[in-house]
């Protein structure tokens, strides 16, 4: 580390309705531009989060109140000396612009944390594309589309493993269940997500285990899952199927939108539209809302964030070891 360079700094930034990111960085870098590292259990030591972005005010709000209630815990750790958001997409500030303030500002280690509910092109294209850490051709053509800029940073960029949603999210979706539900015997349930149609198969795995899990810990009649987005091209039609399905056979469906923040086209305009369209009345029940606020989401960036900061510092001990 050079002589008066700052250690690890904390970023969040967030993807459109799925990815949200935090990144921490440390230290000035001697390394070349985009030197990016992944970690053990993802990307390596040195996380930078990072996520798509969004026009919906709503979005950028919940973001900037995450942002607000995270960053006292990371700069809490050992190492991490400050703490930026970003939005991969349509938003300043862009994950290019925080990078390079990193860099401006004299940091040598970043650590990126997407926030991601499971594998997607996000996370394995798109976001180190824009890092100068990959050419992936698909993801050249849609950042020159939507004008994102790339940036190769002087900062080591470590890029942390996706959020482990799962155990987040057996608590968070019984909870807003629970807050619905009047005969869980007779009813059932429909979680709705984004979707990725690259990694179908892997999503279709993530959500037949989670519904499993859902319906375990409810006790609800049944947990059926669909697509509002991507894989679906945004159309109201899966939800209106997976309630019709449920409607069929119990007297009510509780509608749970599987998405980290709210944003009024996914909540309002396909979940909510497609719900309007039944006319079921109040044998549908459905609130807007999102999988954020919820503190456990706090407590997995900051854990993140640890194991991710003490990877690097493992890291340069060895390659000091190794010099000597």
């Amino acid at each position: 580390m050079k002589l008066g360079s700052k250690s690890a700094a904390a970023l969040i930034a967030a993807a459109s309705i799925l990815a949200s990111a935090i990144l921490a960085s440390s230290g000035c870098s001697e390394l070349s531009p985009a030197n990016v590292r992944l970690a053990d259990v993802g990307p390596d030591p040195t996380t930078e989060a990072a996520a798509s972005g969004t026009h919906s005010p709503e979005w950028r709000k919940m973001l900037g109140e995450f942002h607000d209630s995270v960053e006292p815990q990371l700069l809490a750790l050992p190492g991490i000396h400050g703490v930026k958001s970003a939005f991969m997409e349509y938003t300043e500030p862009s994950i290019a612009t925080r990078l390079r303030e990193y860099d401006e500002e004299g940091f040598e280690d970043v650590i990126l944390v997407p926030l991601l509910l499971t594998v997607s092109c996000h996370s394995f294209d798109d976001i180190p594309t824009i890092i100068g850490a990959k050419e992936d051709a698909k993801s050249l053509m849609m950042l020159e589309s939507e004008r994102i800029e790339r940036y190769a940073p002087q900062a080591r960029v470590t890029i942390a493993p996706l959020l482990d949603f799962s155990l987040l999210l057996e608590e968070n979706l019984p909870r807003r269940i629970a807050a619905l539900s009047q005969d869980r015997a007779r009813e059932g349930v429909v979680l709705v997500a984004y979707g990725d149609e690259t990694y179908d198969d892997e999503w279709e795995r993530f959500f037949a285990r989670l519904d499993q899990v859902v319906q375990e810990e409810t006790g609800v009649a049944v947990v059926l899952h669909c697509w509002c987005g991507h894989i679906v091209r945004y159309s109201k039609e899966p939800t209106q199927q997976a309630i019709r399905q449920i409607l069929s056979r119990h007297d009510r469906a509780i509608v749970i939108p599987v998405l980290v923040a709210r944003d009024k086209f996914f909540q309002d305009e396909i979940i909510g539209g497609a719900i309007e369209e039944l006319r079921e009345g109040s044998r549908v029940a459905y609130v807007a809302d999102a999988i954020l606020p919820d503190r456990k989401l706090n407590d997995w960036v900051v854990s993140i964030a640890r194991e991710t900061q003490a990877k690097i510092h493992v890291g340069e001990s060895d390659r000091e070891e190794r010099s000597r």
